[in-house]
Formats: C-alpha cells, structure tokens, sequence
C-alpha cells in the first residue's frame, strides 16, 4: 500500500500496482487491487490502463497479471546481476552435494525476495520459487537478513512495535554464530538454514539458504550447515574481489 504523504507521483502510484501484482505470485481482480494498493478506483484503472499499454501488466477475464515486459526486466536483471552470477555455480554445487533445494535471497522494502533458486531433484523438496517474497519476519532466510542490516534499516523494517529485547537477541546471536536455522516457522515441515553473503568492505548483500524437508534430514543439521557456511564463504570471497 501506498506510504501516507502529501503528494505521491503517477509513478509511484504505477511501482505501487506492480509491485503489489509481483508479490502475490497470482493474478488479481481489481477489487483485490483496490484493498491492496489504497488507490482510488479511477486511478487504480488509470494506472493500469498505462501500464497494459507498455506491456507491463497483462489482464485475462478481469484477472491482471505481471505482463511480458516485466519478463524481459527479470532476464536483464539476472543477465545483470553480480550476486547471481557469482553464486549461480556454487549453488549448483550445494545442491549436488547436500541432495537438497537451495535458494539466494536478498532484503528489499521489508521482504524477503528469492532472486535464484536451485531445486533439489528428489521427489520430496522443498522450493522457494524464484520471484517469491515473505515478510522479513520469520524463518531462516528472513531472520539471516535482519540479523546484518545496518541498524538504521533494521528499525525501519520493524518499527517500534516489534524491536522486543527477545527479536534482538535473537538476532545479535545469529551475527555471533554466522548463520540462522529454523524448523516449520513458515512453511510446516521444512527446515532450513541461511548464511548472509558478504561483499566488498563486508556490506551483508544477501543470504544463502539451503532447505529441506525436517523429516528427511533429522540429525543431520550439522554436516548441512557446514556445507551452506563454506559454500556462502565462497561466493563471498568471490563478491569481494
């Protein structure tokens, strides 16, 4: 939903619309638009008449869906991003040693977004798809994320009413141990752990997580964790070249 100020721009208005459709990971009606974004009926439509035209946002039965302009932004951006290209081989590697789905996820406006994901090939996995984003609120990946913001950036994304002494010494032991581990926490049965990537002048950038089902790898948390630090030690070191 739009932020409360005294004068917000038709392109925010247009970025509020497709970001709110990218987040679902489903189409919409205009209705569920409409409770979503905060906009007006006429400039909700206004807006996606505009972003139709462009290519941006397609419609099918009164449904609206990112459109085939917004696939060809997400190849260019894995064409051109650094973090994917630096960590694309050594996930491959993870996943071929550990058995099991592993994923690189960053933090953008309070969400955990999944810009890469490697699944495994058993026929009971685990997968983050690609594009999909949670709140930066539970789970390994999420909590990996807060753990390393600057603290400027971590107040933003909690605001006052989630900064319990409990959060935050949660999160002061992930720095301290180097990675976060959760079980169930948002999805029921899949366990995971996520190690924070690190480029140049060590700026956090992201994190790597490796997941699998909790059923299938009971007592084997360590030799899985061990092998998500070295691989996120690699494509650190290669970040930071």
């Amino acid at each position: 939903m739009l932020p409360d100020a005294p004068a917000v721009s038709a392109v925010d208005r247009a970025l509020v619309v497709l970001a709110t459709l990218a987040q679902q990971g489903r189409p919409l009606t205009a209705v569920e638009l409409l409770g979503r974004t905060g906009l007006s009926q006429s400039t909700l439509y206004r807006q996606l008449n505009s972003l139709k035209r462009w290519g941006f946002v397609l419609e099918t039965d009164g449904r609206y869906a990112p459109g085939p302009l917004s696939l060809q932004l997400a190849l260019g951006y894995d064409m051109a991003s650094h973090l994917v290209q630096q960590a694309r081989q050594e996930m491959l590697m993870l996943a071929q040693q550990s058995q099991e789905s592993v994923g690189l996820v960053v933090a953008v406006n309070g969400q955990a977004v999944c810009i890469d994901m490697v699944e495994s090939r058993q026929a009971l996995r685990c997968s983050f798809e690609k594009g999909r984003s949670v709140p930066l609120e539970k789970g390994a990946s999420a909590k990996c994320l807060m753990a390393h913001m600057p603290a400027a950036a971590l107040s933003a994304v909690l605001g006052p009413d989630r900064q319990s002494p409990e959060l935050l010494a949660e999160l002061a032991g992930i720095r301290k141990a180097g990675f976060a581990v959760s079980d169930s926490e948002v999805d029921a049965g899949v366990w995971g752990v996520s190690v924070p990537l690190f480029a140049m002048g060590q700026q956090a950038v992201g994190a790597l997580t490796l997941m699998a089902p909790s059923v299938r790898i009971e007592g084997k948390h360590p030799p899985l964790i061990q092998m998500a630090v070295v691989t996120a030690a690699r494509i650190s070191r290669s970040l930071s070249r």
